[in-house]
């Protein structure tokens, strides 16, 4: 019987897998799909993921990140990031490298490995019991004394655990594309516009990321694909103009998913499905295998209870931190009159990036 039963292989769950083999938990991971596994998302790793990648022995590949840029119409400012920079990274990429770490630590790694459900071998639910058994399609089971839920948005383990949250009342849906081009700035530069922000982030020498976000209600303007997306932003739209994409179209969403908990029995979440606020902070990966290494520790101890608390810490700051930001999204004439006295006082939000990129990592025993 495995330690540890981790169902998906993005991001989080192979950090868990290399967590826990530190450990020295025997551990598996399921996915459906095989690597490397691409995502729509932004591709800035802040200062603080790239910290925690290092400490996990993974360093991938891409475009050095010094700093971040907001803009809109009408102004620009800039910061740089305290410390050590990030990374632009394409998720390829950053998949490839994880892979190959789990790999080199130990963890047993089944991709293309269907899980049809969730339960004690007698369909009663996982919830209450020591052995939770994951039943695969085509036939045979896994045992396991935990089980952990990494895969995504949406998750499956979430949904059969009966620990999904109510449906956010606002919306907010995203779509990403690469292009071939030589990146014009060391910075991811947020733009904004009116019910959505582009982030262009550099992923290599001659590679740029652009993703959009934006509300539901702004649905019918962006219905028309990635090309509607990006005319809400002219100048970026000609910045653009005859640049060869390289990429697919990828989109995702709803982005803010809430949770009744992240922990029930011998079933934990993690990443994207123990709950997202929003992708705004452009700080999904560095959370996540903060996380990650809570929960290894927690399995190690073999009670989960602290992990949610942790894990509310963890978050914490970066929720309130989006909440502001789409408070501003939602309300275009506060946020140009944010952009401009920011503009006129540059110091200011370089202490405010500052500030919260130097915030303490919580800690727990």
């Amino acid at each position: 019987m495995l330690d540890v039963a981790v169902v998906g292989g993005g991001p989080a769950g192979l950090a868990l897998a290399i967590e826990a083999r530190r450990r020295d938990l025997t551990v598996a991971v399921f996915d459906r799909r095989e690597p490397p596994i691409d995502k729509p998302c932004g591709e800035g790793l802040m200062p603080g993921a790239m910290a925690r990648l290092a400490a996990l022995g993974v360093h991938p590949a891409g475009h050095l990140l010094r700093g971040l840029t907001y803009r809109d119409a009408h102004c620009r400012v800039s910061a740089p990031f305290p410390g050590a920079p990030g990374r632009g990274v394409r998720r390829t990429e950053l998949h490839r490298a994880l892979v190959e770490a789990a790999e080199r630590a130990g963890a047993e790694l089944h991709w293309k490995a269907r899980i049809d459900g969730l339960d004690d071998g007698s369909g009663n639910g996982a919830r209450h019991f020591s052995e939770p058994r994951l039943a695969l399609r085509g036939g045979g089971s896994v045992r396991a004394r935990w089980v952990v839920g990494a895969d995504g948005l949406r998750s499956d383990v979430r949904r059969w655990e009966g620990l999904d949250g109510p449906s956010a009342d606002r919306r907010r849906f995203g779509v990403r594309r690469h292009y071939r081009v030589r990146p014009w700035s060391d910075h991811v530069e947020v733009w904004w516009s009116q019910g959505a922000e582009a982030y262009v982030t550099p992923v290599g020498p001659l590679e740029v990321g652009v993703a959009v976000l934006w509300e539901s209600s702004e649905a019918e303007a962006t219905g028309g694909g990635f090309e509607s997306s990006l005319a809400h932003f002219p100048a970026l739209s000609r910045r653009l103009d005859g640049a060869q994409p390289t990429s697919t179209d990828r989109g995702c969403g709803p982005l803010r998913q809430q949770v009744a908990g992240v922990a029930r029995g011998h079933v934990a979440l993690v990443g994207d499905a123990a709950g997202y606020v929003d992708a705004i902070t452009g700080e999904g990966i560095a959370l996540a295998l903060e996380a990650a290494a809570c929960l290894a520790d927690a399995l190690v101890r073999g009670d989960l209870n602290p992990y949610a608390g942790a894990r509310r810490q963890i978050v914490a700051r970066a929720d309130r931190l989006a909440l502001r930001l789409l408070f501003f999204s939602r309300h275009p004439r506060l946020r140009a009159g944010a952009l401009r006295t920011l503009s006129l006082a540059p110091a200011l939000f370089e202490r405010s990036v500052g500030s919260h990129l130097n915030r303490q990592v919580p800690t727990w025993t």
